[in-house]
């Protein structure tokens, strides 16, 4: 039986689900039927194009996570819960990962700095987005292979098949947890650093613009404080969604079934969801192709009221 708590973050989940799906799909939809156009597409359109797929992963996974433990939590004895573990650990590397390369591409891109090191990524950008993307893989393998035997030794412990000794039955979830740290710490890291550095950048110019006599009205001025108001949001989103994670996987034993640990999975869900919208805001071309559907679908649904209206005082007139 489900308790109060529960139904009421399911209602929450089922909310967040639907809102991502939307945003994420409408992000990857846009950007391929600019391809599909034969549009040229931008390393950054590519990179918000793979991040939206890779979110929606993440969010049916964490969905079917999230039924499993609430409604069916007697899984200890069936394969499902590794299929669910590692295809969410295959979602939410790429997810942090290209949310990794799309911060430090956006600082090399608007960022002005004069440091050499700096100037030499900056004219290598497409390749530094590569190698970190393709370099990331080794973590990958091996948060992979020992999510797969930790799982293993729990799932024969329930079972009574196998008995581990006491330093292999310590060191494999060690282990785990360690890599899971690292895997998610390190990304983490680079965007916090890069967002930070793009802040300075941004606010660095802003006053100068001011100093030179521009006024807060001037177009310019305005671009760059969005720029720093979507960071600092994606700075809080992506703070929140590593903590969780880092706390759920060092006490997942001890919390398995407590109220923090359920509502820790629900706020876990907002970042892949509530970025997206930011990052639409943040985008002019997305943002203005995403106005453009609001107001198509104010159109219609007028036109379904309107409808509706005539309908129903056709029908009074009837009668």
């Amino acid at each position: 039986m489900i308790n109060l708590l529960q139904s009421i973050l399911s209602i929450f989940v089922i909310a967040e689900f639907v809102l991502g799906n939307f945003a994420n799909g409408f992000i990857a939809l846009v950007n391929c039927i600019d391809w599909v156009k034969g549009q040229k597409i931008f390393l950054v359109d590519g990179i918000l194009a793979a991040l939206a797929v890779s979110r929606m992963g993440l969010l049916w996974i964490s969905v079917t996570h999230w039924y499993a433990t609430v409604f069916s939590p007697a899984l200890c004895s069936s394969e499902a819960r590794l299929i669910i573990d590692v295809i969410w650990i295959v979602s939410n590397h790429f997810c942090v990962w290209l949310t990794t390369s799309l911060s430090i591409l956006y600082l090399l891109k608007i960022a002005n700095f004069s440091s050499l090191i700096f100037l030499h990524l900056k004219w290598r950008v497409r390749r530094v987005i590569l190698t970190i993307l393709l370099g990331t893989l080794v973590f990958l393998v091996f948060h992979l292979v020992l999510v797969s035997i930790d799982r293993k030794m729990w799932m024969n412990e329930c079972e009574g098949n196998i008995t581990w000794n006491t330093k292999s039955r310590d060191t494999v979830p060690l282990s785990y947890m360690t890599i899971f740290t690292l895997a998610n710490f390190v990304p983490f890291a680079m965007s916090l650093m890069s967002s930070l550095l793009l802040i300075f950048s941004l606010w660095k110019h802003l006053k100068k613009m001011r100093l030179s006599g521009k006024g807060s009205q001037d177009p310019r001025t305005e671009v760059h404080i969005r720029a720093i108001q979507t960071v600092i949001s994606f700075l809080l989103l992506f703070l929140i969604h590593f903590l969780i994670l880092i706390f759920a996987v060092w006490y997942f034993n001890s919390l398995q079934n407590d109220s923090v640990f359920f509502s820790g999975q629900v706020l876990a869900i907002v970042y892949p969801s509530g970025h997206s919208f930011i990052l639409i805001w943040g985008n002019k071309k997305l943002k203005q192709d995403f106005l453009s559907v609001l107001r198509q679908v104010k159109c219609w649904l007028n036109k379904w009221k309107a409808q509706r209206h005539r309908s129903i005082r056709g029908a009074s007139f009837v009668f």
